[in-house]
């Protein structure tokens, strides 16, 4: 089984987001029991050698990685896929027409530029009709949902067929529709809207909480990817976690 066969089966996974550019890191989370790890260089300072480090160190240990690029550009998605990452997490996904766009500039042929001697080709040891079969079956591509003009066009975007799964950014989500917070009832509102309609077009949906009692009540609504936490989290609940343990002792 590959990550695009399990997101397309709707098989409950979860992942969590690296905020450090560190390769280090991420062999560390690789040999763990997350499915997945999410490279996240939209709102953490990762650079093109920055993301080919850390894709490479999770393919060391055989761990699917996605990388959030900054924006719906071609370039950006070139980036992410030519340094070998399994697939990409795109922010600001609004429109069918946006989902279109994504879906080209992800696969050759239909807006991908092409190059043989990256690592995704295997520096020029993989024939480029292999290259583009392996690329066309594997490559996993994941629209995010957080504006709340795209409330308005997701029979459009799910219409998209190429879009691996859908992951809704409640905290842009709740800025968007002008809430005080993810657990805004309109945001709670919106959420379980993008979910039914999911359901009924038989897309993946994914999301983040941060209240893990949540996770039976959107696994009930159809959720089944769900990125949670951080690098940056697990080592500050780790660390007090700590602290608090021994100084009970003191």
């Amino acid at each position: 089984m590959s990550l695009k066969s399990d997101l397309r089966a709707q098989r409950p996974m979860v992942g969590t987001f690296l905020k450090t550019p560190s390769a280090m890191i991420c062999e560390v989370l690789g040999r763990s029991d997350l499915d997945l790890v999410c490279i996240d260089a939209e709102h953490s300072p990762f650079d093109r050698r920055d993301i080919n480090d850390c894709v490479l160190a999770l393919s060391h240990v055989s761990k699917p990685s996605l990388v959030r690029i900054p924006a719906n550009r071609p370039e950006h998605i070139l980036n992410a896929l030519d340094c070998g990452a399994t697939g990409i997490l795109v922010p600001h996904v609004i429109t069918g027409e946006d989902a279109e766009a994504l879906a080209g500039n992800a696969h050759f042929g239909s807006g991908r530029g092409y190059a043989g001697s990256t690592r995704a080709a295997g520096y020029g040891a993989r024939k480029m009709a292999e290259h583009k079969a392996r690329s066309a079956e594997d490559t996993v591509i994941v629209a995010q949902i957080e504006d709340a003009e795209a409330l308005k066009h997701l029979d459009d975007m799910f219409a998209v067929d190429a879009i691996d799964a859908f992951f809704i950014g409640r905290a842009d989500l709740s800025v968007s529709l002008g809430a005080d917070g993810p657990d805004d009832p309109a945001v709670v509102e919106a959420v379980e809207m993008i979910c039914t309609k999911g359901q009924a077009a038989g897309v993946t949906i994914g999301m983040f909480t941060g209240n893990l009692d949540e996770l039976p009540k959107w696994r009930k609504a159809g959720a089944s990817l769900f990125l949670l936490g951080s690098d940056h989290g697990f080592m500050l609940s780790g660390a007090a976690a700590l602290t608090a343990n021994v100084r009970r002792h003191f």
